[in-house]
């Protein structure tokens, strides 16, 4: 398998690395020094620069792309998935807008982190913080061929099934 194509865009970027040798999950950082984020507050998009110390505060309730100042190119048959890092969802209310994301392997731009402050007070993210981490997945894609689609199974009616008409 080849490796991921990683450009920095900005000096203090570096891969994303996993913390121990067993992690699945590699950690994405914020870089805000210097930059503007959007953010969507009640639906309406606007572009806000970051603190002039690389800190970047949200609003309660406010959705916000996080830059991490970077770009990748993932193998063909490859997809990061973007999911909350435990540790940054059990200590801050940042919220993980899309989670599980999905990063594909044609993706050229920038990569950047969708989030949410799912509390009631301003949420301070800092240039360098871990938000979130990326798990890499093999994918397949196939094609879809008209046809008429049979019961095969009494799973029938949708969401809950496997529990009706079962005790207990």
């Amino acid at each position: 398998m080849p490796d991921i194509v990683f450009e920095s865009l900005h000096p203090d970027v570096s891969p994303p690395r996993r913390g121990t040798a067993g992690s699945a999950g590699y950690d994405l950082a914020a870089c805000l020094t210097g930059r503007t984020v959007r953010t969507w507050h009640e639906g309406v998009m606007t572009e806000r620069t970051a603190a002039a110390d690389g800190t970047f505060t949200l609003a309660p309730g406010d959705k916000a792309l996080i830059p991490l100042g970077f770009k990748a190119q993932l193998p063909p048959g490859i997809e990061a998935q973007i999911r909350p890092r435990s540790g940054t969802s059990v200590k801050t209310d940042l919220v993980i807008a899309n989670a599980p994301g999905t990063v594909d392997p044609d993706y050229p731009d920038e990569w950047c982190v969708p989030v949410k402050n799912g509390g009631p007070a301003p949420l301070v993210i800092a240039h360098g913080d871990r938000i979130a981490q990326m798990v890499l997945a093999r994918f397949e894609t196939l094609g879809f061929t008209p046809g008429v689609v049979g019961q095969s199974t009494d799973r029938a009616g949708g969401f809950g099934s496997t529990g009706r008409g079962r005790a207990g």
